[in-house]
C-alpha cells in the first residue's frame, strides 16, 4: 500500500503563503480572535526526518515513517501530518492526523479537502484534537483556499471532526499500540 509520492500538494502551497492568526490573551481588540495554533510548510518533512520523529514519538525503533506526510506543525512542536492508511487511494484522500507534543494525538479530518474546510471554520488540528469544533472563528482566507482546492463540499467543524472520528474511531489506541 505504500505511497511513495511525496509532491506537495497545491493545496497544502496555498496554505503555506497565509498567516495564520493568533491573538494572545488580552492583547487584541478583536472580541472573537481567531486562533489557530498552525504552521505550515512549504514541502513534505524527508522521508528520513519522518522516520526519526515517528520512532521519537512512539519510542519504537521498528517503525518507518513511510505511512506520514508532515507538512505542518503548531508551536509547541505538535505536527500534522496525512496519514497513509486508505490502500491505493492519492494523498488527498488519505485522513490529517495530529500528533501534540504532550502526547495528544487525533485524527482531524478524513481527507484533505475536509481539513481544508476545518481550517476555514477557524479550527486548527491542536484545537481540534484538545478543544473541539466550537473553538473557532471563521477566517475568510482560509474559506477562500477551500473553496478553490477542497473538491469537497463545504462542511463546518463540526462535521468534518464528527466524521473523521466516526471513520477512525480507534486511532489513539492504534497509535499508542506503537509505543514502547
Amino acid at each position: 500500500m505504500e505511497i511513495t509520492d511525496r509532491t506537495f500538494p497545491p493545496a497544502l502551497a496555498a496554505l503555506s503563503g497565509i498567516e495564520f492568526p493568533w491573538a494572545h490573551d488580552d492583547a487584541s481588540d478583536d472580541p472573537a480572535p481567531s486562533n489557530i495554533d498552525y504552521e505550515p510548510y512549504e514541502e513534505f518533512d524527508s522521508a528520513e526526518d519522518t522516520t526519526g520523529w515517528i520512532r521519537a514519538w512512539t519510542g519504537n525503533e521498528e517503525l518507518d515513517g513511510d505511512a506520514f506526510r508532515v507538512f505542518a506543525q503548531d508551536g509547541t512542536g505538535g505536527l500534522v501530518t496525512s496519514w497513509v492508511v486508505r490502500p491505493g487511494r492519492p494523498l488527498a484522500e488519505q485522513p490529517v492526523a495530529f500528533f501534540g507534543s504532550e502526547g495528544e494525538v487525533g485524527v482531524v479530518a478524513a481527507d484533505l479537502g475536509s481539513f481544508l474546510w476545518l481550517l476555514a471554520g477557524g479550527v486548527g488540528p491542536q484545537e481540534a484534537v484538545e478543544f473541539g469544533s466550537d473553538s473557532g472563528v471563521p477566517h475568510p482566507e482560509l474559506r477562500a483556499v477551500a473553496e478553490q482546492y477542497a473538491g469537497v463540499a463545504e462542511r463546518t467543524p463540526a462535521e468534518v471532526l464528527a466524521a473523521a472520528r466516526a471513520e477512525f474511531p480507534d486511532f489513539a489506541e492504534t497509535v499508542q499500540s506503537w509505543c514502547r
